[in-house]
């Protein structure tokens, strides 16, 4: 996997991070794209890693067309791509209906879902031109989801709705890019992911503190996202759903 590339968009300490350091000890070269690249935790992947990594704003034509156009002319045509991005944004988390304002309403469906169309249409553009590998793939478009892409909460009309949208995006995209060699999946994570601290505990900032692996561990979705994307093409997975063995669904 030494001549692959992956870029993922959307930066954090989570599932971002757990990505890109699995990504890169298995020889990948990596990217990540953020609004703010100079986080702490990223720079560490770029010091301990060798992760390059890029300013965007997701849900900006001009500059995903700008960070594709990079990432291509300073490591190569993409082979992986992972989208990222959650979208909420405080103001519309947890509002009634009746409540909700139509401006957080309007910024969660850019966030999380225009911002999951523009990386899926160039992550396409680029892969549409790769050459086949061994397995016949071309390359791997992976977008996290939440469980709100499965079912509609209450108090989350915006998030539900944003999420259940993405899910038909990475769907209809599934069904014209498979049969071209292009492998996409949509992972809904129906769970609080809580990622390692410095102390060594794995933390949400709501939840709390993890215990007997009542959480997501990012660590491991960065290896089921691995697995989707050397899955022979035979049996590419589309919809992986991913939670704790306890957690009630």
């Amino acid at each position: 996997m030494s001549n692959s590339v992956a870029l993922i968009v959307g930066g954090g300490p989570g599932i971002s991070a757990s990505c890109a350091r699995l990504f890169a000890k298995n020889g990948l070269k990596v990217a990540i794209a953020a609004r703010t690249p100079d986080k702490p935790v990223l720079r560490k992947l770029k010091e301990e890693h060798g992760v390059h990594l890029y300013a965007a704003d997701a849900a900006d034509p001009a500059d995903m067309e700008r960070l594709f156009a990079a990432v291509v002319r300073d490591l190569g045509s993409p082979t992986l791509v992972v989208h990222n991005i959650d979208g909420r944004i405080p103001a519309i988390f947890r509002k009634p209906i009746t409540e909700a304002d139509p401006q957080a309403a309007f910024d969660t469906l850019r966030n999380a879902t225009h911002s999951a169309f523009l990386t899926g249409q160039h992550a396409a553009r680029h892969m549409l031109k790769n050459a086949p590998d061994a397995n016949g793939a071309k390359g791997t478009i992976i977008f996290t989801n939440a469980s709100a892409s499965l079912k509609g909460f209450p108090l989350s009309g915006a998030f539900a709705m944003a999420c259940h949208a993405k899910t038909g995006l990475a769907e209809s995209m599934a069904r014209e890019l498979m049969p071209q060699g292009i492998h996409v999946a949509n992972v809904p994570i129906d769970a609080a992911i809580g990622w390692t601290q410095e102390d060594g505990t794995r933390r949400h900032r709501l939840a709390g503190t993890a215990v007997d692996d009542n959480m997501a561990d990012p660590d491991r979705i960065a290896e089921v996202y691995l697995q989707l994307h050397r899955q022979h093409r035979s049996t590419w997975a589309f919809e992986v759903v991913l939670r704790p063995w306890l957690e009630k669904w």
